[in-house]
Protein backbone atom coordinates (compact mmCIF):
# COMPACT_ATOMS: atom_id res chain seq x y z
CA UNK A 1 0.00 0.00 0.00
CA UNK A 2 1.58 3.17 -1.30
CA UNK A 3 0.03 5.04 1.12
CA UNK A 4 0.61 3.56 4.41
CA UNK A 5 0.82 5.62 7.71
CA UNK A 6 1.14 2.98 9.67
CA UNK A 7 4.72 0.94 9.71
CA UNK A 8 5.71 -2.20 11.84
CA UNK A 9 9.21 -3.60 12.84
CA UNK A 10 10.64 -5.91 15.10
CA UNK A 11 12.12 -4.47 18.13
CA UNK A 12 15.12 -6.60 17.87
CA UNK A 13 15.92 -4.91 14.21
CA UNK A 14 15.25 -1.33 15.01
CA UNK A 15 17.45 -1.46 18.04
CA UNK A 16 20.07 -3.42 15.80
CA UNK A 17 19.62 -1.23 12.56
CA UNK A 18 19.92 1.60 14.39
CA UNK A 19 22.85 3.02 12.58
CA UNK A 20 20.56 2.37 9.22
CA UNK A 21 18.15 5.02 9.68
CA UNK A 22 15.28 5.37 12.14
CA UNK A 23 11.41 3.57 10.98
CA UNK A 24 9.50 6.33 9.40
CA UNK A 25 7.71 8.79 12.17
CA UNK A 26 6.86 8.88 16.05
CA UNK A 27 7.86 5.15 17.14
CA UNK A 28 5.70 3.30 19.77
CA UNK A 29 6.14 -0.20 21.42
CA UNK A 30 2.86 -2.00 21.23
CA UNK A 31 3.86 -4.99 23.67
CA UNK A 32 2.55 -5.30 26.99
CA UNK A 33 5.74 -7.02 27.95
CA UNK A 34 9.15 -5.28 27.66
CA UNK A 35 11.18 -7.13 25.40
CA UNK A 36 13.69 -9.40 26.83
CA UNK A 37 17.05 -8.12 26.58
CA UNK A 38 16.45 -4.96 25.24
CA UNK A 39 17.70 -1.47 27.41
CA UNK A 40 15.56 1.51 28.26
CA UNK A 41 18.59 3.66 26.48
CA UNK A 42 17.84 1.51 23.69
CA UNK A 43 14.68 2.85 23.01
CA UNK A 44 15.06 6.43 23.45
CA UNK A 45 12.36 8.73 22.05
CA UNK A 46 10.13 4.88 22.06
CA UNK A 47 6.62 5.56 24.03
CA UNK A 48 5.57 2.25 25.36
CA UNK A 49 1.78 1.95 24.92
CA UNK A 50 1.24 -1.48 26.52
CA UNK A 51 -2.56 -0.72 27.05
CA UNK A 52 -2.74 -1.09 23.19
CA UNK A 53 -1.61 -4.20 23.52
CA UNK A 54 -3.90 -7.79 23.71
CA UNK A 55 -4.92 -8.45 27.34
CA UNK A 56 -2.85 -10.94 28.83
CA UNK A 57 -5.46 -13.58 28.74
CA UNK A 58 -5.84 -13.34 25.21
CA UNK A 59 -2.44 -13.35 24.61
CA UNK A 60 -1.56 -16.51 26.04
CA UNK A 61 -4.85 -17.73 24.64
CA UNK A 62 -3.00 -17.22 21.11
CA UNK A 63 0.38 -18.38 21.99
CA UNK A 64 1.52 -17.54 18.77
CA UNK A 65 0.07 -20.49 17.00
CA UNK A 66 -0.58 -19.70 13.66
CA UNK A 67 -3.65 -21.92 13.40
CA UNK A 68 -5.69 -19.61 15.82
CA UNK A 69 -4.57 -15.97 14.24
CA UNK A 70 -7.83 -15.59 12.70
CA UNK A 71 -10.07 -16.22 15.74
CA UNK A 72 -6.91 -14.14 17.60
CA UNK A 73 -7.17 -11.27 15.61
CA UNK A 74 -11.89 -11.41 15.87
CA UNK A 75 -11.00 -10.99 19.94
CA UNK A 76 -8.20 -8.38 19.42
CA UNK A 77 -10.27 -6.41 17.39
CA UNK A 78 -12.79 -7.05 19.96
CA UNK A 79 -10.52 -5.61 22.95
CA UNK A 80 -9.36 -2.74 20.86
CA UNK A 81 -13.52 -1.47 20.18
CA UNK A 82 -13.83 -2.08 23.50
CA UNK A 83 -11.01 0.34 24.87
CA UNK A 84 -10.35 3.33 22.27
CA UNK A 85 -8.69 5.53 24.86
CA UNK A 86 -5.48 3.04 24.36
CA UNK A 87 -5.10 3.95 20.73
CA UNK A 88 -5.53 7.70 21.56
CA UNK A 89 -1.65 8.30 21.36
CA UNK A 90 -0.60 6.49 18.30
CA UNK A 91 -4.14 7.70 16.87
CA UNK A 92 -2.79 11.20 17.32
CA UNK A 93 0.55 10.69 15.86
CA UNK A 94 -0.87 9.10 13.06
CA UNK A 95 -3.26 11.77 12.37
CA UNK A 96 -0.30 14.00 12.12
CA UNK A 97 2.24 11.24 10.24
CA UNK A 98 3.37 7.97 9.71
CA UNK A 99 4.27 5.91 13.11
CA UNK A 100 6.01 3.08 13.45
CA UNK A 101 5.01 0.59 15.89
CA UNK A 102 7.66 -1.87 17.26
CA UNK A 103 6.87 -5.30 18.40
CA UNK A 104 8.96 -8.42 19.28
CA UNK A 105 7.35 -11.57 18.48
CA UNK A 106 9.41 -13.70 16.05
CA UNK A 107 6.34 -14.21 13.13
CA UNK A 108 6.62 -11.15 11.36
CA UNK A 109 2.67 -12.24 9.76
CA UNK A 110 1.01 -13.68 12.84
CA UNK A 111 1.41 -11.21 15.76
CA UNK A 112 -0.88 -8.47 17.54
CA UNK A 113 1.22 -5.94 15.65
CA UNK A 114 0.01 -6.58 12.35
CA UNK A 115 -3.56 -6.71 13.40
CA UNK A 116 -2.83 -3.52 15.20
CA UNK A 117 -2.11 -1.98 12.24
CA UNK A 118 -4.36 -2.99 10.19
CA UNK A 119 -7.16 -1.97 12.92
CA UNK A 120 -5.53 1.81 13.17
CA UNK A 121 -5.51 1.82 9.42
CA UNK A 122 -8.80 1.68 9.54
CA UNK A 123 -9.66 4.34 11.58
CA UNK A 124 -7.79 7.10 9.85
CA UNK A 125 -9.18 9.38 7.51
CA UNK A 126 -8.87 8.35 4.26
CA UNK A 127 -8.58 4.62 4.47
CA UNK A 128 -12.37 4.00 5.20
CA UNK A 129 -12.17 5.31 8.85
CA UNK A 130 -13.26 8.19 10.37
Amino acid sequence: MADRNVYLERVYDEVRDRGGGEPPGARFLVDRLWPRGVGKADMEGVRWVREAAPSSELRTWFGHDPERFREFAERYRAELDSRPEALSPILDAARRGPVTLLYAAKDVEHNHAVVLRDHLEGLLPGAGGN
